[in-house]
This record gives structure tokens, C-alpha cells and sequence, in this order.
């Protein structure tokens, strides 16, 4: 793995029982870059995006994320997550502490970060997505689209290296999603390295660098977002053409 690859598939594969999801998955991330896995529902995408943060191990290939080689199954998954950071579709926030609270709480168990210099980085997070004003609020007291971005505030105080999304719009209505895409669109400027899961297709084309249509459990077309106009394969065509 080069040092300018942050993320490194090569012929991954992964299985649940007799049913294989991933059947020889090879892509690179490297420094900066967005990338967007689209792709039907059981084509492998949420499982690859898992298989990086290390909540789910592979069984063939070979997996670097963040210079630690994953396939050997010897990974300090505690320093890998300090590393990298995941937001889910649900945004799992502590309902009994503030939002504050919930930002500071991983910086300060985790990585030992003193208190006040973790409350000074949760509010610049805030900042960053918007809900500096709604530190002192409580989860139930803000909306789905406020809820996520705490969520996604929550990662970047950890710091980390690489961002994952898994489809983090897909609870939340047209109008808080957009709220949650101008995030991630601001964090893209920023210079910050993702993958993201996603199904809004517009969003992937304006604001991916690169994407990967996964189809049967292999990356089946890759490119910047000129490819969602110009598809290479009936696969890929269908799968635009359908709105999915």
C-alpha cells in the first residue's frame, strides 16, 4: 500500500454463511478524495463501507485502511476508530446528555482529551455543521436532519482521518436532507477524505470525486459523476435510469 492511498481494497471478499456479498472488490481512496458507493440494495455497498471501519472482517484479499493491513485480523480496532469515523442512517445520540455532552464524551474516554480542550473542539464542530447555537440542547429537542449532523459533529471531534457515511439521509424528509448534504458538501471543500454510501444520485455527481456502482458484489463501473449521464453498461444505465 502506497503512502498516498488511505484506503486500499484488493480482491476483498466477504460472506455471511453460504451467501457471498463481496466477490473480489478492489478500489483505492487516496488523501482528499470523496467517494460514493451507489448500487441496489444487497450489491455490497453498506458491507464494504463496514468492512473498513472494522465492523465487519473479510475472508479473502487483502484490506489497508489507514496504513493497518485488515485482512490479518491482528488490527487495534480501538486506534482504527480514532481513525476513522462513521455515521450511520440512525444517529444513535445519548438521549440523557446534551448535545454538547454527546460531541465531547468520545474525545474525552477515548484519547484522554482534558475537558475544556474537548468542549473547545466539540464547539467548533458545532460550528462546522451549524448547531453551535443548539449545544445545550437535548436530542428530543431537535430535528432529524439537527439530530444527524450532531451525529456527524460527534465524528469530526475524534479527528479522525477518513469519514464514512451510510446512507445518512435516507430516515429524514427532502428538506432536512439537503440541511444534512450541505454538510457534507462543506466537509468535501474542507479537504476531507469519505466514503459515502448514498442514493442521492444528484449529490454524488456534484460532490464525489469518484463513484463506484457496485453490482453483483464487484465494483461494476467506476468514474467521476460524468458516468451517472454517460453509463458504460445496460446495469449501470438501468439502475440511473430507474431513479434509485
Amino acid at each position: 500500500m502506497s503512502n498516498n492511498e488511505i484506503v486500499r481494497f484488493d480482491n476483498v471478499r466477504k460472506s455471511y454463511g453460504d451467501t457471498q456479498i463481496l466477490k473480489g472488490v478492489s478500489f483505492t481512496v487516496k488523501p482528499g478524495q470523496v467517494v460514493a458507493l451507489i448500487g441496489r440494495s444487497g450489491s455490497g455497498k453498506t458491507t464494504a463501507l463496514r468492512c473498513i471501519n472494522g465492523l465487519e472482517t473479510i475472508q479473502g484479499g487483502e484490506l489497508h485502511v489507514c496504513g493497518r493491513a485488515m485482512h490479518t485480523g491482528k488490527v487495534d480496532l480501538l486506534g482504527l476508530r480514532q481513525e476513522v469515523g462513521i455515521v450511520f442512517q440512525s444517529y444513535n445520540l445519548f438521549p440523557h446528555l446534551t448535545v454538547l455532552q454527546n460531541v465531547t464524551l468520545a474525545p474525552r474516554k477515548v484519547k484522554g482529551v482534558p475537558a475544556a480542550e474537548a468542549e473547545t473542539i466539540a464547539l467548533q464542530m458545532l460550528t462546522k455543521v451549524g448547531l453551535h447555537e443548539r449545544a445545550n440542547y437535548y436530542p428530543e429537542q431537535l430535528s432529524g436532519g439537527m439530530q444527524q449532523r450532531a451525529a456527524i459533529a460527534r465524528s469530526l471531534a475524534m479527528q479522525p482521518q477518513l469519514m464514512l457515511f451510510d446512507e445518512v439521509t435516507s430516515a429524514l424528509d427532502p428538506e432536512l436532507t439537503g440541511e444534512v448534504l450541505r454538510v457534507i458538501e462543506g466537509l468535501a471543500k474542507d479537504g476531507m477524505t469519505m466514503v459515502l454510501v448514498t442514493h442521492e444520485m444528484a449529490f454524488a455527481r456534484q460532490v464525489a470525486s469518484q463513484i463506484l456502482f457496485m453490482n453483483q458484489g464487484v465494483v461494476w463501473e467506476q468514474g467521476d459523476g460524468s458516468m451517472l449521464q454517460n453509463p458504460r453498461t445496460p446495469e449501470l444505465q438501468q439502475f440511473v435510469s430507474s431513479g434509485l
